[in-house]
């Protein structure tokens, strides 16, 4: 059965103990206004416009750095179509996979982010 996919979010992960001025800093250079999660407090939205990709920004406990996440309908699925042409499982955290490109980029697959997926992403046939 195909599976869908498509890039979803770009992740700031920020290594710090309180992301107030992170959020300021991106908040101010991307011109978009926060959205805080109460079910979650180490991650903060940024209110883009429209469909654009979603930027989230997240506390972590790793070197800062800034990570793609693909939307997938099918998360063992895309994981392995990502598998197929390179990239590594690094881990699988609550609801989402660590991968690796062969570049050593990390990313992870997650669920669907946004309310347009179903209408914009990438159809797969899977083998």
């Amino acid at each position: 059965m195909p599976h869908k996919s498509r890039l979803g979010s770009l992740v700031i992960d920020c290594r710090c103990d309180d992301l107030t001025n992170h959020v300021r800093f991106w908040s101010d250079a991307l011109g978009c206004e926060p959205v805080y999660f109460d079910e979650a407090p180490d991650y903060v939205g940024l209110a883009v416009p429209g469909d654009e990709i979603s930027v989230l920004l997240q506390k972590v406990g790793h070197d800062s750095r800034v990570h793609l996440d693909i939307e997938t309908d099918d998360q063992n699925a895309e994981v392995a179509r990502l598998e197929k042409i390179g990239a590594k499982r690094i881990a699988a955290i609550k609801r989402w996979v660590v991968m690796e490109a062969p570049s050593g980029h990390r990313f992870c697959v997650v669920g669907p982010q946004r309310r347009d997926f179903s209408d914009n992403a990438n159809v797969w046939k899977d083998a």
